[in-house]
């Protein structure tokens, strides 16, 4: 093919011809002139769109099984995906890679393309915590809550968070709402490995690592969000641990200012029969959700994790406020504190999204394993073995999550426009063959292991399971080195848990 230069010099050429051959002519050949200009004019420009129909991109996905996850749930058996600088400009078949000429073409070789998982609701440091207490009562409280007093500092929230990044994005999630203490310090992982994230810096009326009281982590949070408002992949946020863990002032001075800031509230809600007697003995019998509503503190900001106790007239009020839902089962039937009414709850479309709690509660950060008991334990709670279908699992995992995020303007499906947030999964592995139906091969037969390529803001961040950005190794090792720290302060002291 010839390069511009060329092109253009062989157009030049034609109409120096052509005005040289005129211009010998006689003045009444003028109008032959001008048609013999018209002419090499109108040949430049066919050649021109010939040579030049493909159109630029920077990375073309090829011979993909496309779940686009769109409000048609269109599927491409053979299809494209063109991505330039950090969005989706086409989603089609085969014949839509004829149209583009990428920098970088990844065959998948008819693997399954599909938006990158969303997990609603995580506390990403813990990872290091991870196993601890695994069988204990009210293990919160008696447990988790001593051993953070004692442990949680930045450097263990930094090591946390980055080996909890690279357990996510090498199982296919690519955003994550995370709500924790020293958010700042996650905010730098996820900045590092390029994931995308909602991080909620947390509220409680209790001395914790980083504040002293509520007033305090406020204002930490505050600050966290000026630093980071304005980062492109970073949402800053408030996290108020739960209603009964902070003061009914605490909550609507946190709601306030949220919908000043225009930033979202992540909190544990409806989540323990603990939350829902203190709570009913502040409002005079209200549930959580009735009583967030009472106090004007239930909004569309707000994204509320686990919403197990809830009636028919709470999910009405959470409709009417327009919130996020985080689903977590997992950690829910792990601490046997029940399975939240999910199904009816999309069933009525309310805005809501997968979530695996903290690495000490349902103890994996693996939304792909989140599928398979979401659909089955749904079969047996509703007593109805078509009850909650593939579909509406990786629809939860993916345009469902980012409506709970109130993010679908830009995740959450493959559609033009959209950030170039993907993922591959390896259909040619042995517990993955034959694909018959991707939806079920998802739910019920794939692992995080399956998980090929992640691309996140057009970025190619995860090839054959190789991290681009991070040393994974490395972050291995820093996390060993302070789980010495863990055992020690916790397992070889002789303590006993009362």
């Amino acid at each position: 093919m010839q390069t511009k230069e060329q092109t253009f010099a062989i157009h030049h050429e034609s109409l120096t011809i052509a005005a040289n051959y005129t211009d010998a002519c006689s003045k009444e050949n003028r109008m032959l002139k001008r048609n013999v200009i018209a002419a090499a004019i109108a040949g430049m420009s066919l050649f021109s769109s010939m040579s030049y129909a493909a159109q630029p991109a920077d990375l073309m996905i090829t011979d993909a099984m496309i779940l686009t996850m769109n409000k048609d749930k269109v599927v491409y058996q053979n299809g494209t995906v063109v991505v330039k600088e950090n969005k989706i400009i086409a989603v089609g078949d085969a014949d839509v890679a004829k149209q583009y000429q990428a920098k970088q073409v990844l065959d998948v070789d008819g693997d399954i393309v599909m938006p990158g998982l969303i997990n609603t609701h995580t506390h990403v440091s813990m990872t290091v915590f991870r196993s601890l207490g695994d069988d204990v009562p009210d293990r919160l409280h008696r447990y988790i809550f001593p051993l953070e007093a004692k442990l949680v500092s930045r450097d263990m929230v930094r090591i946390g968070a980055n080996l909890g990044n690279v357990e996510m994005l090498k199982g296919g999630v690519t955003t994550y709402a995370d709500m924790y203490y020293f958010e700042d310090e996650v905010a730098k992982t996820v900045d590092q490995i390029g994931m995308r994230a909602v991080l909620g810096q947390s509220v409680i009326q209790f001395p914790v690592a980083d504040a002293k009281n509520a007033d305090e982590g406020i204002q930490y949070a505050l600050n966290f969000i000026d630093q980071y408002q304005d980062h492109p992949r970073i949402t800053p946020a408030f996290a108020p641990h739960a209603p009964y863990t902070n003061t009914t002032e605490t909550l609507q001075k946190i709601a306030k200012l949220s919908l000043e800031k225009n930033v979202p509230v992540l909190i544990h809600l409806a989540e323990s029969t603990r939350e829902q007697e203190k709570i009913a003995e502040r409002s005079n019998g209200l549930s959580p959700v009735q009583y967030m509503h009472q106090i004007g503190a239930l909004n569309a900001n707000l994204v509320g994790a686990h919403m197990i106790l809830v009636d028919d007239k709470d999910i009405e009020l959470v409709k009417q406020a327009d919130m996020g839902v985080a689903h977590n089962m997992s950690a829910n039937i792990k601490s046997a504190k029940g399975v939240a009414p999910a199904l009816k709850m999309y069933d009525e479309n309310v805005r809501i999204g997968l979530g695996t709690d903290g690495p000490m509660s349902g103890n994996t950060l693996s939304t792909i394993d989140e599928f398979n008991q979401v659909a089955k334990v749904h079969k047996l709670v509703n007593h109805d073995r078509a009850a909650m279908p593939p579909l509406k699992v990786i629809d939860m995992a993916t345009m469902g999550a980012a409506k709970a995020l109130h993010m679908e303007d830009k995740i959450g499906s493959l559609e033009v426009g959209k950030l170039a947030d993907i993922i591959v999964i390896d259909t040619k592995a042995p517990n993955m063959v034959p694909v018959y139906n991707p939806y079920s091969a998802l739910v019920y037969s794939a692992n995080s292991g399956n998980v090929r390529h992640a691309i996140v803001d057009g970025k190619l961040i995860m090839q054959e399971r190789q991290i681009n950005t991070v040393n994974e190794e490395q972050i291995r090792q820093e996390a060993l080195a302070f789980t010495d720290i863990v055992r020690k302060t916790v397992l070889d002291s002789g303590e006993e848990i009362r």
